[in-house]
């Protein structure tokens, strides 16, 4: 699905909750998404289908990619990949020239969208001090990037 065919709408703040139970149910941290600083939106289709969620970081000028979710009954629709590319739009609009994300899981699904794994101890410090990176995360997190 393109870009062009989802509607990302920011995410107003009595909407939340439902972001919160969406990524808890596929295991996603969602306990700082009340934070002002972090921005969210819903993605819809064009007529008006629900489609997911996604939330961006700005750090200067790189952002932290995170809550990427896809509903259950569109997921394997190429929702995920138009979301990701609706981010890193937005993530250019506030002049970011990198994208940065940790993932358990999703390794694959963000290696085909053109992120690459990077050391976390090359990762700017303004992300490695973000409450995602800070936090204690799995071993088995990969850290990668996109430049945009």
């Amino acid at each position: 699905m393109a870009v062009s065919r989802l509607r990302g709408l920011p995410l107003a703040a009595w909407e939340r909750d439902g972001l919160k139970t969406a990524l808890r149910r596929v295991g996603l941290p969602a306990d700082d998404i009340e934070e002002p600083q972090l921005l969210f939106w819903r993605y819809e289709t064009l007529s008006d289908v629900p489609v997911g969620f996604g939330g961006l970081e700005i750090h200067d000028r790189n952002a932290l990619l995170r809550s990427v979710v896809t509903l259950p009954p569109l997921r394997h629709a190429g929702m995920g990949r138009a979301i990701v590319a609706a981010l890193e739009a937005e993530a250019a609009a506030h002049q970011c020239e990198s994208v940065y994300l940790l993932t358990t899981e999703a390794e694959i699904f963000f290696s085909r969208l053109g992120y690459q794994p990077c050391a976390r101890e090359r990762i700017p410090a303004t992300l490695r001090a973000s409450r995602v990176f800070a936090a204690p995360s799995p071993t088995t997190a990969t850290a990668m990037t996109k430049a945009l």
